[in-house]
């Protein structure tokens, strides 16, 4: 059997090599360490990331295949636009990077908990801080409907949950932070495991040799760091007379 590497709790930028996962439970390559900004930052930029529940210890993951998506390809479909008919939701950039990972982080119906625990929680606000963790937001008046976050590295952005209040909220947040990463050079929406819901939405499952060429490649690029707010005004406006409505 073989046995599950413990990351050196000092050492912050030293992973295994991600081909060496498990296959069973697929992806997983490590546990222990911490969800330090130095540590994810290592683990986003080697294809890595975590994965865990309560009363676990941290675990690290990298499966094969990898669930992604292509920014060039993602848009508004005809049934997400009848959907939107009549609405008259807002979009924004890092404006409310807290309420949308504790929206993402309530559990759903039927669940028995999250996956998004205070410490991930913590974390992610910590790098949202440091400018590499950003979300977008949809709004219905001053009521968040919609949202999704991720983390962003050089031109490689890893999508890590997104949710919806309304019908339609996550999908109008993802359509619109995909549009804008194609317009900065960003090719790839890392959404790490596949199900029939990204899936549905377009996703592609990727090997992971193929994808960790990718992250090496992406990771490296001159990407932004820093508050991403300024960009909002760039983001779609969903309405029945927007240019997101006549997305095909």
């Amino acid at each position: 059997m073989k046995r599950l590497p413990l990351l050196d709790p000092d050492v912050t930028d030293r992973f295994p090599d991600p081909r060496d996962a498990l296959t069973d439970p697929n992806g997983l390559l490590a546990f222990g360490g911490d969800l330090s900004p130095q540590r994810l930052l290592a683990a986003y930029s080697r294809g890595i990331f975590p994965w865990y529940g309560e009363r676990e210890p941290i675990l690290w993951w990298s499966p094969d295949p990898r669930c992604v998506f292509r920014t060039e390809s993602l848009s508004v479909n005809r049934s997400l636009r009848r959907q939107l008919s009549g609405k008259h939701w807002r979009l924004t950039i890092d404006h409310a990077f807290d309420a949308v990972i504790r929206a993402c982080a309530a559990p759903r119906a039927g669940d028995s908990g999250t996956w998004l625990v205070p410490a991930m929680i913590d974390a992610y606000g910590q790098l949202h801080q440091l400018g590499y963790a950003h979300s977008v937001e949809v709004w219905d008046d001053e009521r968040l409907v919609g949202g999704i976050y991720g983390v962003a590295m050089g031109r490689l952005f890893c999508g890590e949950s997104m949710f919806s209040a309304e019908s339609g909220g996550s999908k109008i947040a993802l359509v619109a932070i995909a549009r804008l990463l194609r317009e900065m050079d960003f090719p790839l929406i890392d959404t790490q495991v596949s199900n029939p819901h990204t899936l549905g939405l377009g996703a592609i499952e990727m090997p992971r040799a193929q994808f960790l060429q990718e992250v090496a490649r992406l990771s490296q690029l001159p990407g932004r760091v820093g508050s991403w707010a300024d960009l909002t005004p760039r983001l779609l406006q969903p309405g029945p007379d927007s240019a997101l409505a006549r997305t095909r």
